[in-house]
């Protein structure tokens, strides 16, 4: 039984010195973190990370833009035929149903050219082109 009890005794006294060592390492990197300028904290690149974490990508600009020009305009846009990014954010080029006819070849599309700022927020649109959908553009057609 004395063994049982002496190792007990033992052990209690590691845990004790280790829990010990834990707080005074703690507190030494707390007075460390004291002295350090909250600036130099922050610029480890943990900002630099959660401000690119925090731009959207290509993906959520486009779904997104295609959100907001059928709240704004109140037609369904059917696809995006232009994407790209720019200085000042993003411009697609987004087809549009304006008008259902019977048959589906008679309906009427337009092109709209989307701008969008950064975070991928409408900033602006215009319609570029109307056609029906049956038709190929001879504008367009020979390639830019």
């Amino acid at each position: 039984m004395s063994n049982t009890s002496n190792t007990s005794k033992t052990q209690r006294s590691q845990k004790s010195q280790t829990s010990q060592k834990s707080q005074t390492s703690q507190k030494d990197q707390t007075a460390q973190d004291a002295d350090e300028p909250e600036e130099g904290r922050e610029s480890s690149g943990s900002s630099r990370h959660e401000e690119v974490e925090s731009r959207p990508t290509p993906m959520q600009v486009l779904r997104h833009a295609r959100t907001q020009l059928a709240e704004l305009t109140g037609m369904a846009p059917e696809s995006v035929s232009s994407f790209e990014q720019t200085e000042d954010g993003w411009t697609l080029e987004v087809e549009v149903l304006e008008v259902a006819r019977v048959p589906d070849t008679m309906s009427l599309l337009a092109s709209y050219q989307v701008e969008l700022d950064p975070d991928g927020e409408l900033t602006g649109y215009r319609r570029v082109r109307r056609y029906e959908r049956g038709r190929a553009d001879p504008r367009r057609s020979g390639g830019r």
